[in-house]
């Protein structure tokens, strides 16, 4: 099968790394000039140093050149280059099935990948989502991982499943787009909170407890967008959340790590040379949730932390000193 893999970030490159193992691949950057450099080391070296790109990985800034014969499309933007990716598909008139593989909410629109696919694409195209816990740096290595593929279409999943699936990369498949990509965005955010736990030394209890409670959390507001159960205990839910909670990898625990200590939050992001994607979404899960009436207390925390309007410890106290509740509701 001949992918095209649209974004030279760390999980783009990674991706594509794992996948040239099996399948004939093209790496589109946006930038030129990063695309020549890219060509001419194997490596990428502003997102993922380290790791040695196969000469069967072609790297091109063309995108008619990377979209030619090609039989599926990984979409490896951020959240935020989704939309103006699919338009540039839309004007050159691709017509390849697609998988996208960011995470998030889109900034002001509060809209989830699928949403904005639903906005920008031919109806009839086929397309999914691919998540779960999966350090670009990992899956670069070839350590084994477990994802999930998600699509309308059950057939569709299935059988790009199947071609995805192989070597340690294992690929389930799914038809709750909602539910996978409702935990892919907010897990992020949680592990924001993690991090501030974490930084503050509040220990692996506190911790735990964070997780647990941001897993209902993610399950409540994904149930009311119309997400699965079972999807949120799944590779997507609790999965991805455990790994970006706990792994030193982690871009959005290391957000929450600096604000634990007071690092002011346009410094944290410079220093990161990467986007977290915790941010802009735990502002608009936030606004989401109050206006669909879903209780996000953790998320709320988290916000407030971002804008500045509490110290870290303080929000931290806030929550240990909410009212008792059952746990189950």
């Amino acid at each position: 099968m001949k992918l095209a893999v649209l974004g030279a970030g760390a999980w783009g490159t990674a991706i594509s790394i794992s996948l040239a193992r099996r399948h004939s691949l093209v790496l589109w950057a946006r930038d030129a000039q990063q695309a020549g450099e890219i060509a001419a080391t194997r490596t990428n070296q502003r997102y993922l140093p380290g790791f040695t790109i196969p000469d069967a990985v072609a790297v091109t800034a063309e995108l008619a050149a990377a979209l030619e014969a090609c039989d599926v499309i990984l979409v490896a933007t951020t959240t935020a280059g989704l939309r103006p990716t699919l338009r540039r598909l839309v004007a050159a008139g691709n017509t390849a099935p697609l998988v996208w593989l960011c995470k998030g909410f889109e900034t002001e629109t509060a809209q989830l990948p699928h949403q904005i696919a639903a906005s920008e694409l031919p109806p009839a195209l086929p397309r999914a989502v691919l998540s779960g816990p999966s350090f670009a740096t990992e899956i670069a290595r070839g350590l084994p991982a477990a994802l999930t593929l998600a699509s309308h279409d059950p057939e569709f999943a299935a059988r790009v499943a199947r071609e995805l699936h192989g070597n340690a990369l294992r690929i389930y498949s799914s038809d709750d787009v909602i539910g996978v990509e409702v935990a892919g965005a907010l897990k992020n955010v949680m592990a924001i909170a993690a991090g501030i736990s974490d930084g503050l030394g509040l220990g692996t209890n506190a911790r735990a407890a964070l997780i647990t409670r941001g897993l209902a959390e993610i399950t409540r507001l994904g149930l009311k967008l119309g997400g699965r159960p079972a999807t949120f205990m799944g590779l997507a839910g609790a999965g991805d959340l455990i790994l970006t909670c706990t792994g030193d990898l982690s871009r959005n625990r290391n957000v929450g790590l600096q604000l634990a200590r007071n690092i002011p939050l346009p410094e944290v992001l410079r220093s990161l040379g990467h986007v977290a994607e915790g941010v802009p979404t735990a502002r608009e899960a936030d606004r989401l949730a109050r206006e669909l009436g879903v209780e996000m207390p953790i998320t709320r925390a988290v916000c407030r932390v971002l804008d500045g309007n509490v110290p870290a410890l303080e929000a931290v106290q806030e929550l240990l000193q909410r009212d008792p509740k059952p746990e189950h509701r």
